[in-house]
């Protein structure tokens, strides 16, 4: 006998990324920075002491907020720390979404939003990009007329890596009757210049996600944190969100890097670099490949290739290299690969290279 309820029994949960156990495996399929964390959070690790164990933590994340508003130069009145970006998603729905009601999406995006809308037993109302992978012009209202109290949008776009500027942006925010939450996880490796954060002050219904699970190569921390006007900001922070979500060593490792802002610079700086070299060596080998602003490319199988997406990925998963493929009809023919070091980006060139040659 079930005890599940109807909604949670008919839905399909999350499916994460493969997490290989073998060390020798080049991870190319979950999108971590593959450069190392901070030396200033490794010595906050360090200076972790049994009784920051014993103890409770902050309520708030305390330190961790007093680094992010001094990072942002806001209020720590304007932020809300998570357990990962993960959290604060499910805490907008659960704060601004009455069970029931729709909540938009573009398509294809993070595989994340549908799973939090069935637990939430919440329908999907999901507009499909363009061919670009551009948003329709009539998103917002498109939105409006499905009664969306919120819209999910992450930007930089997964899995394309395409952006949207902040007067696109605005746009939508001023469009839309419900809330948007601009989950922006992957924006650290954005070309420096785009910054939302200044939006939160002239729309009162948007709110952007960060997290240091990619900027900052700590997806293993479990560390996010929202920004938004303080009538977004304040229901969560005080009614909706888990009591002590974040750990004492998760306050005191985030602080300690956001804190150190020219090491986590010079990691997105390489992997821009990185980025751009493999774009253009994948592109040379018939690959279509978007332009992307974020630490990943969505590679399309050239029309010529005797192997599909699917096998592309299982011959190179064979060979010790792992990639992202998804089953869906928009991105059956394409692979996502995270950018790696020029070591492991040289590896899978020479992976792709054995599997295309004739």
């Amino acid at each position: 006998m079930s005890y599940q309820r109807d909604n949670i029994r008919r839905m399909a949960g999350y499916t994460p990324g493969e997490q290989p156990t073998d060390p020798g495996v080049i991870k190319l399929n979950t999108n971590e920075n593959p450069w190392p964390p901070s030396p200033a959070v490794m010595s906050a690790l360090a200076a972790i002491a049994p009784e920051d164990l014993r103890r409770y933590p902050s309520p708030t994340a305390a330190g961790f907020l007093a680094e992010a508003a001094r990072l942002h130069g806001i209020g720590s009145d304007q932020l809300v720390a998570t357990n990962g970006g993960d959290e604060l998603l499910r805490l907008a729905i659960t704060t601004f979404v009455p069970p029931g009601a729709p909540i938009g999406v573009a398509e294809p995006s993070y595989s994340l939003y549908p799973v939090l809308a069935a637990i939430h037993d919440s329908p999907v109302h999901a507009v499909e990009l363009d061919g670009d992978w551009s948003l329709p012009a009539d998103f917002a209202s498109r939105m409006n007329a499905a009664g969306v109290p919120l819209t999910l949008l992450v930007n930089p776009h997964a899995p394309s890596g395409r952006l949207l500027d902040a007067n696109a942006i605005s746009a939508i925010a001023a469009a839309l009757d419900g809330v948007l939450l601009v989950d922006e996880a992957y924006v650290d490796f954005t070309d420096p210049g785009h910054d939302l954060t200044g939006l939160t002050r002239r729309h009162d219904n948007l709110m952007i996600l960060r997290t240091l699970s990619k900027g900052y190569s700590l997806a293993g921390l479990r560390l996010g944190y929202g920004i938004g006007p303080i009538g977004l900001i304040e229901p969560m922070a005080r009614k909706t969100r888990d009591s002590y979500s974040v750990d004492a060593v998760a306050d005191a490792l985030g602080a300690a890097a956001l804190a150190d802002q020219p090491t986590a610079r010079a990691s997105w700086e390489a992997v821009r670099a990185e980025r751009t070299r493999l774009i253009h060596a994948l592109r040379e080998r018939g690959f279509a490949i978007p332009d992307s602003e974020s630490n990943f490319c969505l590679a399309r199988v050239p029309d010529q290739s005797r192997q599909p997406a699917a096998e592309l990925y299982r011959g190179l998963k064979e060979g010790g290299i792992l990639v992202r493929h998804f089953g869906t009809p928009r991105l059956v023919d394409c692979l996502r690969i995270t950018v790696g070091t020029p070591e492991q980006n040289d590896a899978l060139l020479r992976g792709l290279d054995a599997l295309l040659s004739p």
